[in-house]
């Protein structure tokens, strides 16, 4: 009897050991993506900060004239802003200008722990602010991964957001960790996604980030319009989060699921009809 339940203290503690340090690097500061900007692809461009509205300092890249319609790029949650920056010949040959930056404790800028979109929503927030000081007022928000999610949200909260195309933007933080432990942890994945998860939380001061799920607020957008971009074999976002989102929305609304796609995989299966789509979206929210 006792030599089981030493084994089983020392399996718990294994157990608590590991997702600590798990929680850790869910929240460390990311490595960055290679280096891409827009001087890259053929674009004069400004190098900007602006304060989150919690007073850390964002950086990011201003690719256009200032007078055009502008499309905030919101990027993903592992890499920085370097990752979207192929994209700019789309946006720049359809009229408009775009901002990317980096989310706290990504890239460019400051910070040292991420909270999965609870707090970075100031980052967002403080985006807007910037553009609105240079007397921007036509802006979308393109929102990947989590900056999907956080896009939604802000959106909700902000009616500067005009529209907002969200790709890939996960629905509930715990179901794209356990995508991610799926293959290694077996039925035991959601389970020790939501410990990792609450770990993260107690790590961050005790912070809920179930908080950065969009649906309580995404209904909120409307009537401003929002086009949702996924892939029918997301592993970090499935298919029945992906249709809660969507019916969770208020109108104007639309849904592009490429059915093959996994995770973001949308742009690189269907390349024509994901330009289209996003930037007719655009154009007609836009302009």
């Amino acid at each position: 009897m006792l030599p089981a339940l030493i084994a089983i203290l020392v399996l718990a503690a294994l157990i608590l050991a590991g997702t600590w340090i798990a929680a850790g690097h869910l929240i460390a500061r990311r490595t960055p993506d290679p280096p891409h900007t827009p001087g890259d692809v053929g674009f004069r461009y400004e190098v900007v900060s602006f304060p989150a509205r919690d007073g850390l300092r964002i950086g990011g890249w201003f690719t256009g004239s200032g007078d055009r319609p502008t499309v905030i790029f919101c990027p993903g949650w592992n890499g920085s802003m370097d990752g979207d920056t192929h994209f700019l010949p789309w946006f720049d040959a359809a009229g408009f200008d775009v901002l990317q930056f980096d989310w706290r404790a990504h890239g460019a800028s400051e910070g040292d722990h991420i909270s999965l979109g609870v707090r970075e929503i100031d980052d967002l927030l403080g985006a807007l602010d910037f553009l609105e000081g240079r007397g921007v007022d036509r802006v979308g928000l393109m929102g990947f991964s989590m900056g999907g999610a956080i896009s939604l949200r802000c959106a909700a909260r902000d009616s500067r957001a005009a529209c907002v195309v969200c790709d890939g933007g996960f629905v509930y933080f715990p179901h794209a960790i356990e995508g991610g432990l799926r293959r290694r942890a077996g039925m035991l994945a959601g389970p020790l996604a939501g410990l990792i998860l609450w770990m993260a939380g107690r790590r961050l001061g005790g912070i809920d980030l179930r908080e950065s799920s969009p649906l309580p607020d995404v209904a909120a957008i409307s009537p401003r319009p929002v086009l949702f971009l996924h892939g029918g074999s997301d592993q970090h976002v499935p298919v029945a989060d992906q249709d809660a989102i969507f019916a969770a929305a208020g109108e104007p609304k639309a849904l592009w699921r490429v059915d093959a796609a996994g995770h973001r995989e949308a742009h690189e299966l269907e390349p024509e009809e994901y330009r289209d789509r996003v930037i007719g979206f655009f154009t007609e929210g836009l302009y």
